[in-house]
C-alpha cells in the first residue's frame, strides 16, 4: 500500500493513523520488519521526520510476522529447521537492533509456539544477496547441521560482466578484512582465512555471463571477491569492482542448498527459483533498496 504524507508528523504517527485499531507494539513491528519504504528508501526508524509530498510504501498484511505467514516464503519446514527464501537487501542477522530475518523469523515461531521455540542462526548471506537459508529451532539442531557443515554443498546463480578466461575453474585465495569491512585476497598471513570457489558457465548473456558458482568454504563475501579476481564482478557489485553506471541489485542467488538433517542425518536439498529480473539489465537505475 503506497500513501503520500499531507502534513509534517513522524513516521509512527503516520502509521498509527492508517492502523487505528492497531497497538503501537504492532506498528513498531512492521517498521523493524524492514518493509516500509520512505519515498523508495527503506526505514525502521519510528521517530523520522516526514514532510508533506513524501511517499510512504508499506503493509501491515505482508509485513509483520503473524501467526499464519510469514513475509518471506517458506521453502522447508520441520520441528528442527525452516528454509526461507531470503529477499535480497535485508540483513540475515544484526546487532544493532536494525531488520533482519532472524528477528522475523524468531516473531513468526514465537506467535506459533506460544513462546516455546527461537531461531539460530546456521549460516548468513549477504545482505544484497538473495536465495536459500537455513535457520534452526534449537541450539541443539544449529551445533548438529554445523557440526557436519562440511557436507554441505550450496550453489549460486552469478550473472557476472565480461566472461572468464576459463569457462569453468576454482579460485582459492586468502581472504582478510580492512577498516572499511572489505574483503581482499592475498597471501596466506596470521589473520587470514582460506577460500575455496568453483564455478563452471551455465550460458553468456549479452555482454554478461551467468555462472553457477559452488564454495567449499563461506567466508565474508567470498564470492563477490573470487569473482573480482578473475576480473569478471559481479553485476551491481560496486564494492568490488562492478560498474557504477546503474544502480542495480547484486545478481547473485544461493539457489541450491544440501545439508545432512541435524536428527536423521538425511540428506536435505532446498532449492529456490531465480529471482524475476535476474537476467533483466535495463539501461537506467532499478527501483532496488
Amino acid at each position: 500500500m503506497k500513501a503520500t504524507v499531507n502534513k509534517p508528523q513522524t513516521l509512527l504517527e503516520f502509521l498509527l493513523e492508517q492502523y487505528p485499531d492497531s497497538p503501537r507494539t504492532r506498528i513498531k513491528k512492521l517498521l523493524q520488519s524492514g518493509t516500509v519504504k520512505i519515498n523508495n528508501k527503506p526505514t525502521t526508524l519510528h521517530s523520522y521526520s516526514l514532510k508533506s509530498g513524501d511517499s510512504v510504501d508499506f503493509g501491515m498484511k505482508t509485513g509483520v510476522a503473524t501467526k499464519a505467514s510469514l513475509p518471506y516464503p517458506v521453502l522447508y519446514d520441520d520441528q528442527e529447521v525452516i528454509v526461507i527464501d531470503k529477499p535480497a537487501g535485508i540483513a540475515t542477522s544484526s546487532v544493532d537492533g536494525s531488520a533482519n530475518i532472524q528477528w522475523t523469523i524468531s516473531e513468526y515461531l514465537k506467535d506459533k509456539s506460544k513462546g516455546s521455540v527461537r531461531t539460530y542462526v546456521v549460516h548468513r548471506l549477504d545482505k544484497e544477496v538473495s536465495g536459500v537459508l537455513i535457520l534452526a529451532k534449537s541450539e541443539k539442531a544449529m551445533d548438529a547441521i554445523k557440526d557436519r557443515w562440511d557436507e554441505t554443498e550450496k550453489h549460486y546463480y552469478a550473472l557476472v560482466e565480461g566472461s572468464p578466461e576459463n569457462p569453468e575453474g576454482t579460485v582459492t585465495s586468502w581472504l582478510t578484512e580492512d577498516h572499511t569491512q572489505k574483503m581482499h585476497s592475498g597471501k596466506e598471513t596470521p589473520n587470514a582465512k582460506l577460500s575455496i570457489t568453483h564455478y563452471s558457465t551455465i550460458r553468456n548473456v549479452d555482454d554478461n555471463t551467468l555462472l553457477d558458482v559452488k564454495t567449499d568454504t563461506g567466508r565474508k563475501n567470498q564470492i563477490r571477491v573470487h569473482m573480482s579476481d578473475i576480473g569478471c564482478p559481479i553485476v551491481g557489485d560496486w564494492k568490488y569492482g562492478a560498474s557504477k553506471e546503474f544502480i542495480r541489485r547484486i545478481r547473485l542467488h544461493a539457489y541450491s542448498i544440501s545439508f545432512p538433517h541435524p536428527v536423521t542425518g538425511k540428506l536435505v536439498t532446498v532449492e529456490s527459483p531465480m529471482p524475476k529480473g535476474f537476467l533483466s539489465l535495463k539501461a537506467r537505475d532499478e527501483d532496488y533498496k
